[in-house]
């Protein structure tokens, strides 16, 4: 196996990226799997950043005049160049971000399908016939694109989130506007590259249709607050949407927020033990801990709780945990050492709130110098204390007894958060009444899977503090357009609705 450097540089000549990683770069970025530094790019000054936005807009009021289905053309292309780059691309989340290989891999995959969603959709983009009451009137709904759409990303996906609002964008009409998180800003050079590659062939495609900027905080202000800029998309933490939010609002444009997650998993004592095992594993593990999927509470019915509990401490004491590029790994590493500190203060916390730990040490890898893997921690919880409300970046799971299901459903949606959730049961009543609107209080709640890991044909996004935006499923595509109501007279008379009389 190559060592990170040498491969990061191989995959950035591959995709048509090298020319970005320039020596005296003001942005340094390392790679989870051992550290090092695989890369110095050069962030974007707000001058820059003004002429992209700008660029942008001109190209925004060429594309919404193309056909729809001509949008969807180069989407339809776009899908067909990640396939061919499925492979390096994948391999470069995995060095960038710390995803084992199936995981960087399926981030592709999800790119792929969400293109492939979109170009459906460029064709179903409908209007509604309303029922009006004045005779020899039409009336109807148009839709129309909305203008440039800002998009701001986090690592933990660093280009499917992307994908999934710049498919949709493109189809409906709009240009898009990147913002890639500091810690993960080469996978998004390197599908620019190929986007760039892809406007060049494409004869309608108008210069600044799809843009990159890099940088930091300041960067993401500056576009948010620009007015140009009609819809902000933007994921990250609670924090990040309190902030970004209100300044959208400010100036009355639209917020697309994926913001925290912290995530519940009821097992009752009819569920499938095996089966729930199965599903509780890679909602809790995979990634590391660093979805906002992530299963963070497990929620275990009394009489099933030890027999749970011990098939959990098998499974947690012996999975793999090392270098993601390796087929053999499960999990890899924490993005960095901030992240590694957090969670270890997040274990103290649990125990000083009368938990009991297992796991969660650093884990003894040969990259376990300078990259930060730990192993998965079980924390056993007398109750939903402070930290267990927390939402912590890091494959912590923390475990708690119920005796009746309302007790368990009260449990669950007692966080700020309302993202993801789900349940483990054979008893109809129970699975009924978990996705109830008494039930999970959640923008996802599954019966027998686990809350991680999301198909692009349903609604992703959550209630409460994790913002109430919702990226793909069926009506995904209303948030990148404007609706008008449009009444058309084809009569020789003028009547006014609602029984009016204006004579003159």
């Amino acid at each position: 196996m190559k060592n990170v450097n040498e491969e990061t540089l191989d995959l950035a000549k591959t995709l048509g990226f090298a020319d970005r990683l320039i020596d005296g770069g003001d942005l340094t970025v390392h790679s989870p799997v051992d550290g090092s530094i695989i890369g110095k790019v050069a962030m974007d000054s707000s001058d820059t950043v003004d002429s992209v936005i700008g660029d942008a807009q001109d190209a925004f009021l060429a594309w919404r005049n193309l056909p729809a289905p001509r949008r969807g053309e180069f989407v339809r292309l776009l899908g067909e160049e990640l396939r061919k780059h499925k492979d390096d691309l994948g391999r470069l989340v995995t060095i960038e971000c710390g995803k084992i290989a199936s995981e960087g891999l399926g981030e592709v995959q999800e790119m792929i399908d969400i293109c492939d969603f979109a170009v459906g959709l460029s064709r179903q983009l409908y209007g509604k016939t309303i029922a009006t009451e004045r005779a020899d009137h039409r009336m109807m709904e148009t839709w129309h694109p909305l203008g440039p759409v800002g998009v701001i990303s986090a690592f933990n996906f660093p280009v499917a989130v992307w994908c999934w609002n710049a498919a949709l964008a493109l189809v409906c009409g709009d240009s898009v506007i990147w913002k890639p998180s500091e810690k993960t800003p080469l996978t998004a050079l390197a599908v620019q590259a190929i986007c760039d590659r892809l406007i060049a062939d494409f004869d309608d495609a108008p210069a600044g249709l799809l843009s990159v900027i890099i940088g930091e905080r300041n960067i993401g202000e500056q576009m948010v607050d620009d007015k140009r800029i009609a819809l902000v998309s933007a994921t990250g933490s609670c924090r990040m949407g309190r902030e970004v939010g209100p300044r959208l609002a400010k100036r009355f444009a639209r917020s697309l927020l994926e913001l925290g997650g912290n995530n519940a998993a009821i097992i009752t004592p009819s569920a499938d033990l095996d089966l729930a095992v199965r599903g509780i594993a890679f909602s809790a593990m995979g990634t590391a801990g660093q979805r906002c999927t992530t299963l963070r509470r497990l929620i275990v019915h009394v009489d099933v709780y030890d027999d749970m509990v011990a098939r959990l401490q098998k499974i947690y004491g012996s999975v793999s945990v090392g270098d993601p590029r390796d087929s053999a790994k499960l999990v890899g590493p924490i993005i960095d050492e901030d992240g590694f500190n957090r969670a270890q203060a997040a274990l103290a916390q649990a125990r000083d709130e009368g938990g009991t730990v297992t796991g969660g040490e650093r884990a003894n890898t040969p990259e376990g110098d300078a990259g930060y893997y730990m192993r998965p921690a079980l924390a056993e919880m007398p109750a939903q204390s402070d930290i267990v409300r927390a939402e912590t970046f890091a494959p912590i799971l923390y475990v708690m007894k119920y005796e009746t299901l309302n007790e368990a459903i009260a449990l669950q949606n007692d966080v700020v958060q309302g993202l993801s959730s789900s349940i483990f049961t054979m008893d109809m009543r129970e699975a009924e009444r978990f996705v109830s609107a008494s039930g999970s209080d959640c923008g996802i709640a599954n019966v027998n899977i686990g809350p991680s890991g999301a198909e692009i044909g349903g609604a992703f996004g959550g209630e409460k503090e994790t913002g109430g935006g919702r990226e793909a499923g069926s009506d995904s595509w209303t948030a990148y357009m404007r609706r008008a109501t449009n009444t058309v007279n084809y009569g020789t008379e003028l009547p006014l609705a609602q029984g009016v009389s204006f004579d003159v």
